[in-house]
């Protein structure tokens, strides 16, 4: 049975958003440029609505990037190309902080992918939180063979040292000093 075509664009534009999440400041963020992309306005119009709604952006929604991490980005991100020579900084934007734009823009095509917005963000999360998982599975097996080995390389250091002492053994003891034989004159 086929899906119809509304849903394949859809879960493609998911697999869009999905691609222009990136980490900053161990923050996941949709960058201004993205964002009004994926809303289907212009960033200077976002940017526009932003400032006007300062008052709903607190920090923990939205940021602007420093130069150091605008380069970064820039080096580590294909789509940012044309964001190099930009001398505006870009804001980065955190999941609430999407949806609180979608908000402000109040255009029906913004609250519209809201949706998908949030649902890219989610799946990020839980990605993120199997890999942790995965990752204290593996600190675990980690520590139980370095354990393991721990006591393996005990015994074949004892072992070594057995084998050496086979093939070179040391040297005996020197033979206690020999009595003699016969009378001690003493002298006086």
């Amino acid at each position: 049975m086929r899906t119809p075509k509304k849903t394949q664009s859809l879960t493609t534009q998911e697999r869009t958003i999905e691609t222009r999440i990136v980490t900053i400041r161990g923050i996941r963020v949709l960058l201004d440029l993205d964002l009004a992309e994926i809303y289907g306005v212009s960033t200077k119009a976002l940017n526009q609505a932003i400032k006007r709604n300062a008052d709903k952006f607190p920090n923990d929604f939205m940021f602007q990037l420093a130069p150091q991490e605008k380069a970064e980005v820039v080096t580590n991100c294909d789509h940012l190309r044309r964001l190099k020579y930009s001398p505006v900084l870009p804001y980065a934007f955190t999941e609430h902080g999407a949806i609180m734009a979608a908000n402000v823009l109040n255009s029906p095509a913004a609250v519209r992918l809201s949706v998908y917005v949030v649902r890219a963000f989610v799946q990020m999360r839980e990605l993120l939180g199997g890999t942790r998982e995965l990752a204290l599975q593996l600190a675990a097996l980690d520590r139980r063979l370095t354990g393991r080995l721990d006591r393996h390389e005990v015994a074949i250091i004892e072992v070594l040292h057995r084998i050496m002492t086979l093939i070179d053994p040391p040297p005996p003891p020197p033979e206690p000093p020999r009595r003699r034989i016969g009378f001690v004159a003493r002298r006086a």
